[in-house]
């Protein structure tokens, strides 16, 4: 478990049910254990985090101190395992067939988020906001 390590969290600014979840998650008390970054930000830079930038703005991604990255549901269980509240949480999404579930309906939303409704923000400070990204190559 990364309970005593710091994991980083890549996240969309400017997606309003995306910050509200990463609102809610900094409102758990983890210290410094989880650090948040907006992609959407300018000063944002994918390939400095060894990141591929196009795919970080269609998949949830987070990295391990290990420098391992973990995408989809994967991110959220490693979020989970984190947080002491949602621990139980990650136990159960790992069971295949609720890990293969959420993962469906992650698809979805991945496929259909580019779609909703954006936060006020200039979407011109990122060059991936306004993308409507190939929907076959989420995985």
């Amino acid at each position: 478990m990364l309970q005593n390590q710091t994991l980083r969290v890549y996240y969309d600014g400017l997606c309003p049910l995306c910050s509200r979840e990463i609102k809610h998650y900094r409102k758990q008390s983890v210290g410094e254990k989880i650090q948040f970054i907006d992609i959407t930000l300018p000063d944002f830079k994918a390939k400095n985090e060894g990141l591929d930038p196009s795919f970080v703005h269609r998949v949830m991604h987070v990295k391990t101190a290990r420098g391992e990255i973990k995408t989809g549901v994967d991110a959220f269980i490693a979020i989970w395992e984190i947080l002491p509240r949602y621990q139980w949480l990650a136990r159960l999404s790992k069971r295949p067939v609720v890990h293969f579930i959420l993962g469906q309906g992650y698809i979805i939303f991945a496929h259909l988020r580019p779609f909703l409704p954006r936060k006020s923000r200039d979407c011109a400070q990122s060059p991936y906001c306004e993308e409507k990204f190939d929907r076959g190559n989420l995985k």
